[in-house]
């Protein structure tokens, strides 16, 4: 992993941002939640990113998170993919 920002899919409908928080505070200091929506109704996509404080923290957030489950649903918790190929 590169980046402290994790992929969350798998995510229940109903699941808030403040939820993503919560749950993901267990394991580290969260920076952002962000549920995914649709522009036109607000709805969840049932996917997130969360932004941990640090790579050291997304790691122990994959490693204790995937495959929880979480509202009904097993999560998916991996690395999010990189939004820049140039960061090294």
């Amino acid at each position: 992993m590169t980046t402290p920002r994790l992929y969350v899919g798998n995510l229940s409908f109903d699941a808030t941002e403040s939820d993503l928080f919560e749950l993901f505070n267990g394991v580290g200091q969260v920076q952002n939640a962000e549920v995914v929506t649709y522009k036109h109704n607000e709805r969840s996509k049932g996917f997130a990113f969360v932004q941990m404080q640090s790579i050291e923290e997304a790691k122990r957030a994959v490693a204790e998170l995937h495959d929880k489950e979480f509202l009904g649903r097993k999560l998916v918790v991996s690395g999010a993919k990189s939004d820049s190929h140039s960061r090294d």
